[in-house]
């Protein structure tokens, strides 16, 4: 029997995507288009984001099943995101990414003036802030935990989290998490100007000292054993983040500082990115909850920056003007990205004004300070 041209067009037809397609994915692609042009055109946080944004529209393709897991048989295999995505659930990549983190950062900032480690501190307060308004509106201690740590501006810290407490919420909080880290320079300035005066603003700091090699050496190992054994469920990402900076530090291992740096860091970003976008399924996406949680996100992230600028003016008073409040809005843990907001409102307010290693402090300590308060909220929830 042969068969026809419009057969063969009319099974395509029955066959594809277009006729299985939702509002709810229609919406979705839609969405990722919108972070696609976040991405690309105005660049925000594009290394991220753009996998993010890809892999929500990958996921809202019906019938690719690219994230649809084998049968209970194994007689057929699962998608390529599905195995992929086990980095993510499992805790792996979010680890790896530290890894990649500390062999890039310089915590002689932070060793040269320890003082930030407070500011780093008074920056979490938005988790905080935001696990009790969540509480308030119904979300469980686990729930809430996770939005909260929206808050700490780290993405793989919330990952990590999320993806133990709460996995069913993964794909709001990754979303809420990395857009607003890609607008801090939209988010922070407003409450930065609204919170200090002219002058304090105007304060040029004194040159940091000059950090010892054996210091920064010995930074990681101490940090390691004290935090660890204070808070072991956080060992994977402290632990990790501490060992790439001593790959930095020692000066003996250049392949592998090297590696972590560029080549690791990417593929895990890739593959991290790609798949928990991939997790944005419209008809699971698209549910009050996850206004809730954006909204709930927004108000961590404020009231984080505000809580890192009020410390900052204490600090400011009680060294007699020496410290600009500016930095303190740093201790939000996205690096490098907040550190150099302080460094543009500070020239914006004094031309002379040079604070963008003064604001490394508080920021590399926002890293330790999101993944502790992680680690706490694992212990306390998990």
């Amino acid at each position: 029997m042969s068969i026809s041209l419009a057969d063969i067009l009319l099974m395509i037809w029955n066959t594809s995507g277009f006729t299985a397609i939702s509002w709810q994915e229609l919406v979705m692609i839609a969405v990722a288009c919108i972070l696609i042009y976040m991405a690309i055109v105005k660049k925000y946080e594009p290394l991220l984001l753009l996998p993010i944004a890809f892999g929500v529209l990958l996921a809202n393709l019906p019938m690719a099943n690219l994230m649809v897991g084998p049968p209970a048989d194994h007689s057929s295999a699962g998608g390529l995101l599905y195995y992929l995505y086990q980095g993510v659930k499992l805790g792996i990549y979010p680890s790896l990414i530290f890894l990649g983190i500390g062999a890039m950062t310089d915590f002689g900032p932070l060793i040269a003036r320890p003082s930030s480690l407070f500011l780093g501190a008074a920056a979490q307060l938005g988790i905080y802030i935001a696990f009790t308004i969540a509480i308030i509106l119904g979300f469980d201690p686990q729930e809430a935990a996770s939005i909260g740590i929206i808050g700490g501006a780290d993405g793989p810290t919330a990952i990590f989290l999320t993806a133990k407490l709460a996995p069913e919420l993964l794909p709001a909080i990754a979303i809420a998490a990395y857009s607003y880290m890609a607008l801090i320079p939209l988010i922070q300035p407003p409450i930065m100007r609204l919170l200090t005066t002219k002058k304090e603003r105007e304060i040029e700091m004194v040159q940091l000292r000059e950090v010892s090699k054996l210091e920064k050496i010995v930074f990681p190992i101490v940090v390691t054993i004290v935090v660890c054994l204070l808070l072991p469920s956080v060992a994977p990402l402290i632990g990790m983040l501490m060992l790439g900076n001593l790959f930095r530090e020692s000066g003996v291992v250049e392949r592998l500082t090297y590696t972590a740096q560029n080549a690791l860091i990417n593929i895990v970003t890739i593959f991290l990115g790609t798949t928990v976008g991939a997790t944005a399924v419209g008809q699971l996406f698209l549910r009050p909850e996850t206004l809730k949680i954006i909204a709930l996100g927004l108000i961590a992230f404020i009231f984080s920056t505000i809580g890192g600028l009020l410390l900052g003016k204490i600090m400011c008073w009680l060294s007699g003007g020496k410290v600009n409040p500016l930095i303190g809005s740093a201790g939000v843990s996205a690096v490098p990205m907040a550190a150099r907001v302080s460094q543009v409102e500070g020239q914006k307010a004094n031309p002379k004004n040079f604070l963008l290693m003064h604001a490394m402090g508080p920021n590399v300590a926002g890293v330790i300070g999101s993944a502790v308060a992680a680690g706490f909220l694992l212990t306390m929830f998990g």
